[in-house]
């Protein structure tokens, strides 16, 4: 009888797919330790993982590492953790689990409930983040095998821009890249720029992110709520019409929402050009996120 991964491989099974190449296939755990625990398994249905020819073991490995990188940028912990059972299903799989802290990789620890909505948003984040196999130009999923997934890698090709060659903290680094080469679409389009910069001892005023930004004193600013400002980019029949632009933006966002403290987007200035920053604190006391421009005539 086929295990049922086997099941999940040949479509009989729905799962929450992050990764897949001709051998091997990573979906979500539905019964995870924590969120973004992923499985990793060969297509071809083995048992005992060290039964694997070691050329089959080797690959899938390497594998796994590509996911694992998938996870990390968009799932925020501190490493991803790696473990191999081979009790629980007759199917040859590695867990990668995000962890902070050693207890997150216990087993015994109590299965949490992860909601559906959520499992989907978690699914397309990690594919939009797992980078494509050495010497292949198609990531994970075919995710550049659309018109906007082809902009976008031609736009991550070009030498490094200023806001890329500014010193980064670990915040900066992750936001270079997951913005590099989104285009925010108004009536014009317009690159999502990564940005840091001290934040105020105190509550973050208008007055106080004018003088953080470094705009003129006095300017008009509007706030608004992350996800509405986003929902076009994030929504895969929106505006981009395009599902694997749209995964960047998700991921993107939960990266915003679950890194930072108080995220907020603030509209400074008056039309027909309006400067955008998404922007909230982190750990360190930075005021971290990305700015764009908005075209409104």
């Amino acid at each position: 009888m086929a295990s049922i991964f086997s099941r999940i491989v040949s479509g009989e099974l729905p799962a929450y797919k992050v990764a897949e190449d001709d051998q091997h296939l990573a979906f979500l755990d539905i019964t995870p330790l924590v969120e973004g625990h992923t499985l990793v398994i060969p297509k071809r249905e083995i048992d005992y993982i060290f039964d694997m020819p070691a050329e089959e073991l080797a690959a899938l490995h390497l594998f796994a590492q590509r996911v694992a990188k998938g996870v990390q940028a968009a799932v925020p912990c501190k490493r991803i953790g790696v473990a191999v059972i081979g009790l629980e299903v007759p199917h040859a799989h590695i867990h990668l689990i995000p962890m902070n802290k050693v207890a997150d990789m216990n087993f015994a620890n109590p299965k949490i409930k992860v909601a559906e909505d959520r499992m989907k948003e978690l699914a397309a984040a990690i594919a939009a983040q797992v980078p494509a196999a050495a010497g292949s130009r198609t990531a994970s999923l075919d995710a550049l095998d659309t018109k906007g997934g082809r902009e976008t890698a031609s736009a991550n090709e070009p030498a490094a821009s200023a806001a890329d060659a500014a010193p980064a903290d670990s915040s900066t680094a992750q936001l270079q890249q997951l913005t590099k080469g989104l285009l925010f679409l108004s009536e014009s389009d317009a690159a999502l720029e990564p940005v840091s910069y001290d934040a105020p001892a105190g509550p973050l005023t208008d007055a106080a992110l004018l003088q953080a930004v470094g705009a003129e004193a006095g300017s008009k600013v509007e706030t608004q709520e992350l996800t509405l400002f986003l929902r076009n980019h994030t929504a895969d029949d929106g505006v981009l019409g395009d599902p694997a632009q749209a995964n960047r933006f998700k991921a993107l966002q939960m990266y915003l929402k679950q890194e930072l403290q108080d995220v907020k987007v603030y509209r400074v200035g008056t039309g027909p050009q309006v400067q955008a920053y998404a922007l909230g604190r982190t750990e360190s006391g930075k005021l971290a996120g990305f700015k764009t421009v908005l075209t409104e005539t």
